[in-house]
């Protein structure tokens, strides 16, 4: 019984998000979400508004939010210059159908802070640019196979999709391999391969499986000795670890990056920002055999752009990283304390998107970045999911909005006491769930 005591007064105080749930289920064939990462046992709540680090529902409820529209919210909510940017742009045009300054000027602003930029060609979503980068590589090399690597996610479509084996999928010319520079040189050596996908910052989240950056260090000199275009997604990390993205952070320059999330200051969009060679295939004046038409209604739409160049302005200085980053830390050492003190086998580690880890301890690593294991099939234990959907019910209860426990995304916008408050809501969540015996100690 005491197991159910949660989802009642979750419930109880939420009548009109469980009455709009209702409705949901009537139109939206995922259980009443428009994404897999929404859907929630028995609903998640139906938001309002939001400001800064925080939001409300249709109940009342207040939250500290650390979903920060799936990491695209380095700036909080309704960040002034962001709000004004599109509040002015509306009132000129939506959409012009034609060129205008704006685009121009935030490509301009995302070539001058991320090193190794040539062009850069806009689209709706990260996605996209990852699928237009897949053709753009196959084009320039004339080769057609794909190289990825375990648990790097670069979205749901056929050739970018985690498990290719995944119901309705045909990825015959993808190939997924562990972390093995070895293993990448072996396959890479055949010359088959038109590009290789890296995912910035490690797997899942910007991190949720690490990459050592001496490995990623090595491969530019991979892609360069064996003609393979190599791509960096960088859709999730884009502008949030400095203003160089994640790239800038460890020194690399890929062939090929793909923006997204951050660099549109919270409106939709993709972008490709890479070498002028390979984007050169773009161009009318290539032959009609080598060209690529880009076509897109929301390419570079002006709302999009007033957005982009808002935020893009106010990440070039480094303090938005700066302030995130700091606040990250703040967290990671209090949650970590209070796992400790629980001796709850467990620890919240990676940078600014913060990660919980559920499971043996295997070493105590001493940069709080690194999780306490380096066996994959640990981190990411389907055993543990449960657990993590429990805590993120107790935390929605105490006003902390997580993705089903399984991460925390700060931003510039939090404070210090918002994470005094979020600890103290995490350590309570941690005492009932030990009470109700969803959570052992070690």
């Amino acid at each position: 019984m005491a197991l159910e005591n949660v989802v009642e007064e979750y419930m109880r105080v939420r009548p009109t998000s469980q009455k709009l749930h209702e409705r949901a289920v009537k139109v939206f064939a995922a259980d009443g979400a428009t994404a897999r990462a929404r859907i929630l046992d028995p609903f998640r709540p139906y938001i309002t508004h939001a400001r800064g680090s925080r939001k409300w529902d249709v109940d009342g409820n207040e939250y500290i939010d650390y979903i920060m529209a799936h990491g695209a919210l380095i700036l909080g909510h309704c960040h002034p210059a962001v709000v004004q940017a599109v509040q002015e742009q509306m009132a000129k045009g939506v959409h012009y159908g034609e060129n205008h300054e704006l685009e121009v000027e935030w490509a301009e602003l995302i070539k001058s802070m991320m090193p190794g930029t040539e062009r850069v060609e806009f689209f709706s979503c990260g996605q996209e640019a990852n699928l237009m980068a897949i053709r753009l590589a196959r084009v320039f090399t004339n080769r057609r196979k794909i190289l990825r690597f375990e648990e790097n996610f670069h979205g749901w479509v056929d050739e970018v999709v985690l498990t290719p084996s995944s119901p309705g999928v045909i990825a015959d010319e993808v190939k997924i391999i562990p972390y093995d520079l070895d293993r990448v040189e072996k396959e890479l050596a055949s010359g088959e391969y038109a590009i290789f996908m890296t995912e910035g910052g490690g797997a899942h989240m910007g991190g949720q499986i690490p990459i050592d950056d001496d490995f990623v260090r090595a491969l530019p000199a991979l892609s360069q000795k064996y003609g393979t275009v190599w791509l960096l997604d960088e859709v999730v990390t884009s502008f949030r670890d400095s203003p160089g993205g994640w790239q800038a952070t460890i020194g690399v320059h890929p062939d090929l990056t793909t923006l997204g999330k951050c660099v549109g200051g919270g409106l939709g969009v993709g972008a490709i920002a890479g070498r002028a060679d390979i984007m050169g295939v773009f161009s009318p004046k290539t032959p009609p055999e080598r060209r690529i038409i880009h076509t897109g209604t929301w390419n570079g739409n002006p709302l999009t752009c007033a957005a982009g160049v808002a935020a893009c302005k106010l990440y070039r200085s480094g303090e938005v990283q700066r302030k995130t980053a700091q606040l990250a830390a703040y967290l990671r050492q209090r949650g970590n304390k209070a796992l400790k003190e629980r001796a709850i086998n467990g620890r919240l580690y990676s940078r600014s998107i913060v990660h919980l880890y559920l499971g043996p301890i295997d070493y105590e690593p001493s940069d709080d970045t690194l999780p306490p294991t380096k066996d994959i099939r640990k981190i990411m234990n389907p055993a543990m999911m449960p657990i993590r959907i429990r805590l993120g019910l107790h935390l929605l209860q105490r006003g902390i909005a997580t993705m089903s426990g399984r991460f925390f995304i700060l931003s510039a916008a939090h404070t210090e006491q918002d994470i005094d408050q979020t600890i103290q809501a995490f350590g309570d969540s941690l005492d009932a769930m030990i009470a109700e015996g969803s959570l052992s100690k070690a």
